[in-house]
């Protein structure tokens, strides 16, 4: 038996539909239902790529999380940011992406690149500064991306650098 699909703001309850003497449910008081079409593309951006919100404190009223989609068009390179504050998971869904950061552990900072495919996870700690790219001329890669803030927060920046050394 196959439940009819929800729309969004349906809210944990839908087949009981609209109780218009009711007063509605407080965000943090229901489950909440975000459809792959209405992501919300009012969220912060970086250059060479394109976020989209699903979960955050505007749409669904997060307090701690902030998840979303982000697209890097064939042949692109984000600018070089770090997410501030927040750990962030990162979940590919096609394509293959490059993920690239400074590694200071040898004996000068080393350009490191993680060549992930569909499937694969990244953890990206809070201030690391990095970049996303895709090399591939034809296919868009598409990413699932989870953070422990309730908003996007992106910090752009004019080039990578090792955590801690920001001056170098």
């Amino acid at each position: 038996m196959s439940e009819p699909l929800t729309t969004p703001g349906e809210g944990f309850h839908p087949h009981l539909g609209d109780a218009a003497a009711e007063p509605a449910a407080p965000l943090r008081t229901r489950l909440h239902h975000i459809r792959a079409d209405a992501l919300d593309g009012d969220t912060a951006q970086t250059g060479g790529m394109r976020r989209f919100a699903a979960i955050s404190g505007k749409t669904v009223g997060s307090e701690k999380l902030w998840m979303g989609r982000t697209h890097v068009a064939p042949s692109t390179s984000s600018s070089d940011h770090h997410h501030g504050e927040s750990e962030t998971a990162i979940y590919v869904v096609s394509g293959h992406p490059e993920f690239v950061f400074l590694d200071d552990s040898g004996s000068r900072p080393e350009e490191v690149r993680l060549r992930t495919g569909p499937g694969d996870y990244v953890f990206v700690p809070p201030f690391v500064p990095h970049r996303e790219e895709n090399p591939d001329p034809a296919e868009e890669a598409v990413v699932v991306i989870a953070r422990s803030t309730q908003e996007a927060i992106v910090v752009n920046l004019s080039h990578l650098y090792v955590l801690g050394k920001e001056d170098s």
